[in-house]
Order: C-alpha cells, then sequence, then structure tokens
C-alpha cells in the first residue's frame, strides 16, 4: 500500500499544512459557543483587526435575530469576507491602511469613540480584537498627529524592535489604545473577544490592548525609543518624562466585571497542522508558538536543526515535520527592496541550508500577507539556490537588499492565499521525508 505522506509531493503537503492551520484560527470556529447571553439594554460590538471582517461576520450570524445589535468594525482593505461584502449584516465593518494608518483609519476610531458616548451599565460592549489593530485603530492622543504617528510607525517597523516594544510605544500616542477605549465604554460590561497573533497571548499587546489593564509605561515608551534612535514630535518626549500619557493600570476598578477570551492562538493553528500531517502517518513535533528574532537568524537555526535530523535522525527521526510559529522581526538596512519576514527568514534558511537533500520548508504569515506584498509567504526546496542561480539570482544579494519578493517570485515558489480573514501570525513548517 503507497504511503500517503511519500505519496504527496512536497509543496502539497506543506500547504496542506498552512491551510489546516489557518482553518483553525477563522474566527468562526473560535467564537461559536463563547458569545454571552443579550443584556438588557442593547448590544454594541467593536472592533479592530485584520480579522476583525470575519469576526464581525460570525457574531452577526451567531447573535440571535431577535435580539439588538449594531456596531462598528475596522479592517484592512480588502479583508472584508465576500460573502459579508455582498451582503453585509447588522455590524457595519470599514477598512483602513496596515502597516501604517491612513485618514480612514484615523475617522473609523472617531467613529467608535462616539459610539461608546451614552452607554449604560445595562449594555453589552462586545469588542472583536485581533493583530493589526494598532495600526488600523489610530485615534492620536492630544498633541500627536496622524502624520507623526505614521512616520513613529514606519521607524519601528524598520527599527527591528519586537511587537511588545512597538506596541508599548504606540499605546502612550492613543486615544484609545491601552486600555482607554475600555475607559470609554463605562459604564457598560465589556468582553472582548480575542484572536492572538504575539508570541505569549497577552492581551495587552495584542493590537495593543485597547480594553484591558497596560501594566507598561511612558517611561518604558521612552525607553523604547531612544534605544532604537526613533524621533518623537516636539514635546511628546517631555509628557512622557511628566507620565502625562499614561494609560490605565492593573487593578484599576474600571476593568471590573470585564471578560477576555481567546478564541484562536498560535498554538491552536499548530496544533491542526500536526494534527493534519499525523493524519496522513507523518509524525509532528511543535518546537514553539512563541519564537521571536531578526528572521534571518531564526531561518539559519530552523536549517541548523534540519540538518540534524536529516543527516543523523536527531533531535527527531525522519520522516517528520517539524513546526513553529511566533513573530520574527526584520532590521531594515538597505532600501528599496521588497519582502517580508517569512521570506527573509526563507532566504536565511535557505543559506543555511545549501541544498541539503531532502529538506522542504514553507513560511508564511497565516493573515495572507507577508510584508506589504501579495503573498503570504514562500517555499524553500533543495534545489532553491541552484535555481536561483541558473536565473542569475544570488540569495545572499537579495537578503542584504531585503529583496526577497523578487526572488521567490522568479522561482515560481510565492505562497499566495489571499486574505485569510483571520491573523494568527507566523507559520513555518519543514518537511524532512
Amino acid at each position: 500500500m503507497t504511503d500517503p505522506a511519500h505519496a504527496m509531493d512536497p509543496r502539497a503537503l506543506l500547504r496542506h499544512l498552512l491551510d489546516a492551520a489557518i482553518a483553525r484560527a477563522q474566527p468562526a470556529q473560535g467564537l461559536a459557543g463563547r458569545l454571552p447571553a443579550p443584556p438588557r439594554g442593547r448590544t454594541l460590538v467593536l472592533g479592530a483587526g485584520k480579522a476583525g471582517g470575519a469576526m464581525a461576520a460570525a457574531v452577526d450570524a451567531l447573535w440571535p435575530r431577535d435580539a439588538p445589535l449594531s456596531g462598528l468594525v475596522v479592517t484592512r482593505y480588502h479583508h472584508v469576507p465576500p460573502a459579508y461584502r455582498a451582503a453585509p449584516g447588522r455590524i457595519e465593518v470599514v477598512e483602513a491602511a496596515h502597516p501604517v494608518p491612513d485618514e480612514a483609519g484615523q475617522a473609523a476610531a472617531q467613529r467608535i469613540i462616539e459610539l461608546t458616548r451614552g452607554l449604560t451599565k445595562d449594555d453589552l460592549v462586545l469588542c472583536l480584537i485581533s493583530g493589526g489593530g494598532s495600526a488600523l485603530l489610530s485615534a492620536p492622543a492630544p498633541g500627536i498627529t496622524l502624520a507623526d504617528k505614521q512616520a513613529i510607525n514606519r521607524a519601528l517597523l524598520k527599527s527591528g524592535a519586537s511587537i511588545g516594544e512597538m506596541n508599548c510605544v504606540r499605546k502612550h500616542l492613543s486615544a484609545l489604545k491601552g486600555g482607554r477605549l475600555a475607559a470609554l465604554c463605562a459604564p457598560a460590561r465589556v468582553v472582548t473577544l480575542v484572536i492572538s497573533d504575539v508570541p505569549g497571548d497577552d492581551p495587552s499587546v495584542i493590537a495593543s490592548g485597547p480594553t484591558v489593564p497596560d501594566a507598561s509605561t511612558c517611561a518604558d515608551a521612552l525607553a523604547i525609543v531612544r534605544r532604537y534612535g526613533i524621533a518623537l514630535p516636539e514635546g511628546i518626549e517631555a509628557a512622557w518624562e511628566r507620565g502625562e500619557l499614561e494609560t490605565p493600570k492593573p487593578g484599576d476598578a474600571l476593568f471590573e466585571g470585564h471578560e477576555v477570551h481567546l478564541i484562536a492562538t498560535p498554538q491552536q493553528a499548530l496544533e491542526a497542522a500536526a494534527d493534519a500531517a499525523r493524519a496522513l502517518g507523518i509524525e509532528a513535533h511543535i518546537l514553539s508558538d512563541e519564537i521571536e528574532g531578526e528572521s534571518r537568524v531564526v531561518g539559519q537555526v530552523h536549517a541548523a536543526l534540519a540538518r540534524q535530523v536529516a543527516r543523523r535522525g536527531q533531535p527527531f527521526a525522519r520522516p517528520c515535520v517539524i513546526l513553529s510559529g511566533g513573530e520574527t522581526t526584520v532590521t531594515v538596512r538597505a532600501s528599496g527592496g521588497r519582502g517580508g519576514r517569512a521570506t527573509e527568514f526563507l532566504l536565511g534558511a535557505a543559506l543555511a541550508l545549501q541544498g541539503e537533500p531532502g529538506v522542504f520548508v514553507l513560511a508564511a504569515d497565516t493573515d495572507g500577507i507577508d510584508g506589504v506584498e501579495d503573498n503570504a509567504g514562500a517555499l524553500v526546496t533543495p534545489d532553491t539556490l541552484a535555481r536561483g542561480e541558473a536565473l542569475g539570482r544570488q540569495a545572499q544579494d537579495a537578503l542584504d537588499r531585503h529583496d526577497a519578493y523578487p526572488y521567490f517570485e522568479a522561482l515560481g515558489d510565492l505562497v499566495i492565499t489571499g486574505p485569510t480573514f483571520t491573523n494568527v501570525n507566523d507559520f513555518r513548517a519543514i518537511w524532512v521525508p
């Protein structure tokens, strides 16, 4: 009898695992059975993130038809599920820019602020939060302009700062992040439903935690911008030194009675991929759902592990699949390149593997967008470097210029899913047959 694992093309196998991970992270699956009962008053839905459109559609479908429901959710451009776009429900979904905020995001944030006015203790606010909400929910604090926030966001994205560091800065420049949205919703009850895209699944980091307490401080934010040499608008540094833009902290009475529920996480997505591999008779190993670091370096480390498995059967016996998640970073040292952290990871891995026989690697962002391009990620095969050289392309040169997208495009090895309507961050799979 043919072994189904070995009968499947390596590319098809890796794509199958990615699809399984994305399917597990769909909001409709996680929201079923997690919604509270309708309140005595009205139910207002507010939210932001790359999964916002799909989360709104799922809530609308699951909420009783005879119970009042309204609200506004902002998501990334082209991230509204087609069925909901064609037949909108009771929750309005608008689109804005990511990863750098734009006027549409600012307008949506202002409308959300206005919708919180007049809430009572009999009302319920459902907050739908997912990765990307930090940029999409752009409400600059006093003394900050949208142009200021755009410049700081661009600098943070190029700096190599971790997602936790970036969101610490964002919280202290916002009128909504870091628990401030929850404060605006008082005295209504707030239930936050979250799809995690951060290592550790900390709700205060996901989309900069608009409805949860923030333990970070202005002093922390100031230390981060100084560490990475990021310029601040005039007066903001002094305001941070005085603690004038501080966020609500743990223990604040405004959070009493509020609930936070994680409805999809990176670990769940990795477990779904592992289950899909095992269903094909392939042993699967999850390294971690919290891997961070410079993308190319993380690629080198994964390559070293894959070589050890391929050559020595350690620490895992072959055939096997090795899975990991988290959020790597790219410190931009050269301008003009095209690519994201997934393809940068893959170039680092390919150069370290040097054509290692029998090792195939896929890396992708589970939202379907690697950086700002149209691909989710790409694939590395044992002949990646050789095929690149045959086309006159050098992987090291592409890596040095942060230009991974054209490299994998020329090879026909981009992974394109289109928007997935969810976001549980990085997905990486290595197949060693």
